[in-house]
């Protein structure tokens, strides 16, 4: 049994954080559409009110490295949860079209600074020996927003109106501010990088080292995004009722799959929870493309709750695994960087598909991603034998580099 302690209050506070955070970010995610179509907004113009805050939020990304040298971690992820709160607000004044973009776009900034630093940082303070572990316990809050929090907005507002569900989005942001505060992490145990270098715009966009993790996310994305995004109209094309009940099964089975797939991804190496992850997400959607009945969509939520569970965290620790610990803002950066390239130019290419051929027949697309991915990282870690073995820093993996690919 590991006796490294995981649970300190500083983890657990931070976990807070970061659920409370997507907590109030998914409560708008079916709702401000539905703001904005009440203030005028037409189809395009929501989509770009929907669009441009991914945008942005890789925008600031490319900047991670400044804000760390300048500000530190910790105070790039206050600014980041600040901005965030008063968007969330702002949208109840600034509810013109315009408004609405130049708000969302300033939100999306300041989440795209929370993912970034909040992650960072709890990577310094998981120990090394769990990090794996760790990462797929601090993402099980923000599964659970994604899967419950929305069906929480809608009902704000049918039974109290929009500012109330602004309102109640805000405070589980300035919550997750305070939970922040909780985290008591001294600056020198934070590692941050203070020599001023010269950076390309590639390598800020994705960290070097970490192309073939950085291309697996983006596939990731497409497929994963694209579940999150059309299995409602999938299932309304094939006359399912009840489609919510996916969300809650999904979610139930994330929650079983990512403590299993940390613990193995610390014993064996990442190829041991992302090769069956990459199975289950691909047999998921799969099931999707021939699904026929409510039975068989609870079966997919199954397949896509184990896949996601195991991916998601592996995918983050992997490329974390691949930096320094100087460098592991910028490796977070990357990973939310290819996640949102992948769901959003995902959700726009397939959306495009499905206009031609209709939901379920789109998934055949979307399983086509999840088969290359499983083609690529297949060949990559069994032929030329990759580095994405037992979890270890660069410095271990530079001195250890016998031991890192032992999926074999």
């Amino acid at each position: 049994m590991n006796t490294v302690c995981l649970w300190t209050k500083n983890f657990i506070a931070l976990l807070i954080s970061n659920a409370l955070l997507f907590a109030g970010f998914h409560i708008l995610l079916p709702t401000l559409p539905l703001y904005a179509a009440a203030n005028g907004a037409t189809g395009s113009q929501i989509g770009v009110i929907t669009g441009i805050f991914g945008i942005s939020a890789i925008f600031i990304r490319l900047f991670t490295d400044y804000g760390v040298r300048v500000f530190g971690k910790k105070n790039c992820l206050y600014l980041g949860l600040l901005i965030s709160f008063l968007c969330t607000l702002g949208y109840i004044v600034f509810n013109s079209v315009e408004g609405l973009i130049v708000t969302r776009l300033v939100h999306g900034l300041g989440f795209g600074l929370t993912t970034t630093f909040s992650a960072a940082i709890a990577a310094d303070i998981i120990p090394t020996v769990r990090r794996g572990e760790g990462i797929g316990y601090f993402g099980l809050g923000s599964t659970v927003a994604m899967a419950l929090t929305p069906a929480v907005g809608v009902w704000l507002i049918g039974s109290y109106g929009f500012s109330t569900m602004f309102f109640v989005s805000a405070m589980g942001t300035g919550f997750a501010l305070l939970a922040t505060k909780m985290c008591k992490v001294k600056r020198e145990e934070i590692c941050e990088q203070k020599e001023k270098v010269s950076i390309s715009l590639v390598d800020r966009l994705f960290e070097r080292g970490t192309g073939l993790p950085a291309f697996l996310t983006v596939l990731f994305g497409v497929s994963y995004g694209s579940i999150n995004t059309y299995v409602v109209m999938l299932a309304q094309e094939a006359n399912i009722a009840d489609a919510g009940y996916f969300f809650m099964v999904g979610t139930l089975f994330v929650f079983m799959s990512r403590p299993i797939g940390g613990r193995v991804l610390d014993a064996k190496g990442a190829a041991w929870v992302i090769l069956p992850g990459s199975v289950f997400l691909l047999a998921g959607l799969i099931v999707l493309v021939n699904t026929t009945s409510f039975q068989m969509l609870l079966g997919a939520a199954v397949l896509y709750g184990l896949g996601g569970g195991f991916l998601l965290p592996a995918l983050l620790t992997w490329m974390l695994n691949m930096v320094t610990k100087e460098r592991q803002s910028a490796a977070s950066a990357t990973f939310y960087n290819m996640l949102d390239v992948g769901t959003s130019a995902g959700a726009v290419l397939l959306g495009s598909i499905a206009e031609k051929t209709g939901f379920i027949h789109m998934y055949k697309y979307s399983a086509a991603a999840m088969l290359l991915f499983l083609i690529v990282f297949i060949s990559q870690t069994l032929l030329l034998k990759i580095g994405i073995g037992k979890v270890k820093n660069k410095v271990d993996q530079d001195k250890e580099i016998d031991e890192i690919s032992d999926f074999s």
